[in-house]
């Protein structure tokens, strides 16, 4: 876990491949003027290494609000989201289904509800998700690790190539190559196991979106339009589940926005929170 600045708490959190390094820019703005707190989500980098053996529900509790984490920094447990809005105040949430299929939070839910519509009536969806299969098998560590975690480094594409520095590449490859360092991410996806049909099961998703209620607090959604793992008919009818929805379409974002356009990520969180 990495924190900078005093104040109101809010708590960026990463998904898979990432860890908390994600955030980094945003924690010297945040600083600023709040506590802003960067963590390791379970299993990855320096954290506690998750188990394969993990039911949903565990994974569910492990993920839900972080309420040790906030109470030990002196805070309410918070709303789950890509960047948490500490209070209750409104939660972000960047690309809203889970990117490494986590069981979610209510802000979540409402998302893979959306993205289980998806799974099964959008073809575009479904190829788009079959690296949940290959992330699910046990042939995962050795197929992304293989030639210095080449097929890593090839899904981060120009971002790797271009926007890295040679700093940010040597702490990448470092939390990866931790023993154990990428089955603890993938023990996420294992445990959770969603994804897109196959010849032997129907598309999987974690929730009943006939069971959702409507969720009340403020959520803001940033969408890279140019993602390749989750099409933008994401964004179809999460109004549905969610009150007070706004979302920001970036046109020429990727799955990496936070890495291609790091000052428009601070600049609208910044904007929700104090809308919000």
């Amino acid at each position: 876990m990495r924190a900078a600045g005093a104040g109101p708490l809010v708590m960026f959190v990463h998904g898979f491949p990432e860890f908390w390094y994600e955030w980094r820019r945003q924690l010297v703005d945040f600083g600023r003027d709040h506590l802003a707190v960067a963590p390791d989500m379970r299993g990855y980098n320096l954290s506690v290494q998750a188990d394969r053996s993990w039911p949903t529900t565990a994974v569910a509790e492990a993920r839900r609000g972080h309420p040790a984490l906030a109470t030990h920094l002196g805070h309410s447990a918070l709303h789950p989201g890509g960047a948490r809005l500490g209070r209750r105040r409104g939660l972000g949430v960047r690309d809203g289904p889970p990117r490494d299929a986590r069981t979610p939070g209510a802000d979540q839910r409402a998302a893979s509800a959306v993205f289980a519509r998806e799974l099964r009536e959008n073809p575009a969806q479904q190829k788009a998700s079959q690296y949940m299969l290959l992330f699910r098998s046990p042939e995962a560590e050795a197929v992304l690790s293989a030639d210095t975690h080449q097929a890593l480094r090839v899904a981060l594409g120009d971002v790797w190539d271009k926007r890295f520095t040679d700093e940010d590449r040597r702490m990448y490859l470092e939390a990866w190559s931790r023993p154990g360092g990428l089955t603890g991410g993938l023990n996420w996806y294992r445990a959770a196991r969603v994804g897109p049909p196959t010849a032997d099961a129907p598309a999987r998703s974690l929730v009943d979106p006939a069971a959702l209620p409507v969720i009340e607090v403020p959520t803001l959604v940033i969408w890279g339009e140019q993602d390749r793992a989750l099409t933008t008919g994401n964004l179809d009818g999460l109004d549905k589940y969610v009150r007070h929805l706004t979302i920001t379409r970036v046109p020429d974002g990727t799955h990496w926005v936070v890495h291609e356009q790091p000052e428009l990520i601070t600049r609208e969180v910044r904007a929700f929170m104090r809308k919000s």
